[in-house]
């Protein structure tokens, strides 16, 4: 049975030969694919960043770090690595108000007062990865869907109605169900409604990004999901995702293609988390050097539950760890974009916004083709199953009254392409 078989139906009525498979992946790590070799297609670029992230990570050691550490952070007017590695530490923890004044500082210095708002939009749900932490992984069962041309346009128009400007396109990584070819197409019909388009699909090689540059995509957000090669291993069984490297190249491939911009993320949960956070910041600020006229920017997911599995949740991440990991964030690259997704709470994110985040998403659906059911209350009828459950679920129009009230101007869009 080939790899990339998508499974619609509830694991223990698979096929024998499918049930078997999946057991085996599951329980003999011998059976599964080394995670450093490269498939067939995947293109290599010559770029050593990713042989430097990995080593910082693994010498890295939060435990080392004392108030002292964390007090000279506090006081230099640019953080370097060192100092990043101390305002992540269990020793930064008492500092937090003092982060977090601090934090709020240089976002109005390099932000002013302004959050942008976007919202998501999933075209397709098929995925040939099985990742254990996923709600599209290849072995759940889920309803699949993925949205046809006139699915999309009329779902792009939805959004664009409540006054959206920026939109993200997802897919799940499949591309047997939603090819370069298909996501290209998604994007020439949300140049008609959007003014700022990004992607987060499947990692791509160089030409192919750069087709989608031309489309009309202006950023690539590619998560990591754990830096972690151990712990990538075991939460990654199955599919073209298992490879760490060709992921982790993503961004640079982008950027080389064209691109504006590249967001980097870990799924903060699947390991360590402060480590995750430091790879993170480190991948990022080491790209920023190379591409300087890059535009970065940093999301910050925790693990939330899936279809299936209610009990994913963060491993020790509470908001408190948030909220100094994104304090952190901004005082290690004070130039860089924070997002912060509809997986955080109102009220946290109401809080953030005003101290370091700086992209908020609104009127989010995870779901396959249920905007028009989300905005204007009609019911889905072929909607497909959620990636994970969100937390915010308040509509542009609220957002964008609440983040008025709380001081912060809301911007929809600040590109203008002549």
């Amino acid at each position: 049975m080939s790899d990339d078989r998508i499974y619609f139906i509830d694991s223990d009525t698979l096929p024998p030969e499918a049930l078997a498979k999946k057991h085996r992946l599951e329980n003999d790590p011998s059976s599964r694919a080394d995670i450093m070799t490269y498939l067939p297609g995947m293109e290599v670029i010559d770029s050593d960043i990713k042989d430097k992230v990995p080593a910082e990570m693994n010498a890295y050691d939060p435990a080392a770090y004392t108030s002292a550490d964390v007090e000279r952070a506090l006081t230099r007017e640019h953080c370097n690595v060192e100092d990043f590695k101390a305002l992540l530490s269990p020793a930064a923890a008492p500092f937090l108000e003092r982060m977090a004044a601090r934090a709020e500082k240089e976002t109005e210095n390099r932000f002013g007062n302004t959050v942008y708002l976007f919202t998501p939009i999933y075209i397709a749900n098929y995925c040939q990865n099985y990742c254990v932490y996923c709600g599209f992984n290849c072995y759940n069962n889920i309803r699949r869907k993925k949205l046809t041309p006139e699915e999309i346009d009329h779902e792009m128009k939805v959004i664009s109605d409540a006054g959206m400007e920026e939109i993200l396109i997802l897919t799940g990584e499949s591309r047997k169900y939603s090819d370069v070819d298909y996501i290209g197409e998604s994007v020439k019909i949300a140049e008609k409604y959007f003014k700022n388009i990004g992607i987060e699909v499947y990692p791509l090689n160089v030409d192919e990004y750069k087709y989608l540059h031309e489309c009309g995509v202006d950023y690539v957000t590619v998560f990591q999901e754990t830096y972690d090669l151990t712990r990538f291993e075991q939460l990654h069984l199955l599919g073209h995702k298992r490879v760490w490297p060709y992921r982790f190249d993503s961004q640079e491939r982008a950027l080389m293609a064209g691109m504006r911009g590249a967001a980097f993320s870990a799924l903060l949960g699947l390991s360590d988390f402060r480590k995750d956070a430091f790879a993170t910041g480190l991948h990022a600020h080491l790209i920023g050097r190379k591409y300087p006229h890059a535009e970065l920017s940093l999301s910050c997911p925790r693990l939330r539950p899936i279809v299936n599995n209610d009990k994913i949740n963060p491993n020790d991440v509470g908001e408190r760890e948030l909220c100094q990991i994104l304090c952190a964030y901004r005082l290690f690259l004070p130039y860089a974009g924070i997002t912060v997704s509809s997986r955080e709470s109102a009220r946290f994110r109401n809080g953030i916004a005003k101290i370091c985040a700086t992209k908020i998403s609104a009127g989010v659906s995870t779901g396959i083709g249920d905007h028009e059911e989300k905005y204007e209350g009609k019911q889905g009828e072929n909607a497909g199953d959620e990636q994970f459950e969100i937390n915010d679920g308040r509509s542009t129009e609220k957002m964008y009254k609440d983040l008025e009230e709380g001081g912060l101007q809301p911007v929809m869009n600040d590109y203008l392409y002549v």
